[in-house]
Formats: C-alpha cells, sequence, structure tokens
C-alpha cells in the first residue's frame, strides 16, 4: 500500500495503480492516516477484487512473451551477440551481459516508440494544420498521451505495445488538443478527421490496457 499527500486533494481517496500493482491511499492536507484506513477498510472488497483481476507482472527477462504493435514477442538473449536489442522474426534478441537485459529492452522499446510517435504526430499535425512544440515519451501511470498548453505532447512509452490502430487514435486525440483543449463537439468532430478508430481505440485500451502497464 502507498500513502500520498495532496496540496489540493479535498477528501480521502483510494485507487489501484495497475503497474505496480498496489493500492494507493491519498489524503488531503489535514486527513491523518486513520481516515485513509478507515476508507480501506470500508472499500475493502472492492480493494480484494480489483487487486485479483489485475493481470499477472511480466518483467523484461529472456523468455518472456511482450507485445510489440500488438503482436507479442519473445524475448531472447543472446549473451555472445552485439547490437543492444532488435527485432528479428518474431522474438526481441538482446546482446551482452544478463544483468543488462532489462535496460535494454526498456531502452529499446523507448526509443521504437520514440521513433513511431514522432511520425505519428508529424502525419496528424500536417492533417490538422497544427504545430507541436515538442514530442516526449514518459512512463505515466494514468495517462496514454497528454496535451499541455505550451503545445508539448507526451506519450507513455507502453503505448508502443498497444496495436497500431490504438496509436492512431491516441495520437490524434492529443494532435487535435493542439487546436481544441476542451472534449467539446468541435474537438470530437477534429478527432473523427484525423482517425476512424475512435470507439474501437477506446476499447481496447479499457479492456487490455492494464495489462501493458504490468510489463517490464
Amino acid at each position: 500500500m502507498e500513502w500520498r499527500r495532496s496540496r489540493t486533494a479535498r477528501r480521502v481517496s483510494l485507487r489501484i495503480d495497475p503497474r505496480g500493482g498496489a493500492v494507493v491511499v491519498t489524503l488531503p492536507p489535514r486527513a491523518g492516516r486513520t481516515a485513509g484506513m478507515a476508507l480501506l477498510m470500508d472499500h475493502a472488497n472492492w480493494v480484494s477484487e480489483r487487486l485479483a483481476a489485475l493481470p499477472g507482472a511480466v518483467p523484461f527477462v529472456d523468455g518472456a512473451l511482450v507485445p510489440l504493435h500488438g503482436t507479442d514477442h519473445r524475448i531472447r538473449h543472446l549473451p555472445q551477440a552485439r547490437g543492444g536489442a532488435w527485432v528479428e522474426n518474431g522474438e526481441i534478441l538482446v546482446s551482452g551481459e544478463a544483468a543488462f537485459l532489462p535496460r535494454r529492452v526498456a531502452d529499446f522499446f523507448r526509443a521504437e516508440a520514440r521513433r513511431r510517435m514522432a511520425a505519428l504526430v508529424a502525419a496528424k499535425a500536417a492533417a490538422a494544420q497544427v504545430e507541436p512544440r515538442r514530442v516526449a515519451v514518459k512512463d505515466t501511470r494514468s495517462r496514454w498521451g497528454s496535451c499541455a498548453a505550451n503545445h508539448n505532447l507526451a506519450f507513455s512509452w507502453r503505448l508502443v505495445m498497444s496495436p497500431p490502430f490504438v496509436q492512431d487514435y491516441v495520437v490524434a486525440h492529443e494532435v487535435a488538443h493542439l487546436r481544441h483543449m476542451s472534449h467539446r463537439p468541435r474537438f470530437w468532430a477534429l478527432v473523427a478527421e484525423l482517425t476512424p478508430h475512435t470507439v474501437e481505440a477506446m476499447e481496447w485500451l479499457r479492456t487490455h490496457g492494464p495489462r501493458l502497464l504490468r510489463v517490464g
């Protein structure tokens, strides 16, 4: 269980962190842990059900099956090879010492995410006639993508594990925010112009998104 203090929180709240598989209790400035424990006990069944429903964790280790662009790939360690990590015949091949394997696989995914997101943003931005200031890849826990007021775009590197149509929608959504920061009808109209995958992508993320947060 994780305790967090928030200056902006108005009440005690709890949620499940799918990435870490833990319960997160958020406390407003003047609330004590007693209030948090009371809320936790009142929702014990809900917490137990949510934790039990989480997909199993999939670490970056030799032999693990991990998704890339919606297709599962087997991680295979090649200790005598050189070149870092790369894809070949449905496998993610990783060279060097075993101790460096997790970091090299993570670096590979981040690099692939940066390449993929940058290409998609460029295409969608041109279609929408907008210009992002910066495109970044992060390891976020609650958002697949975001658009800041200064026109910086950010995406979760885990998005590269999802199918291409999901990536297409998330990028279109954030690029549309470069013109419309709200979620009013004109925003959704622009999203529809930029991608035909809104409904199916949102459903995919609701169903399969938690699995991506358990990888790595």
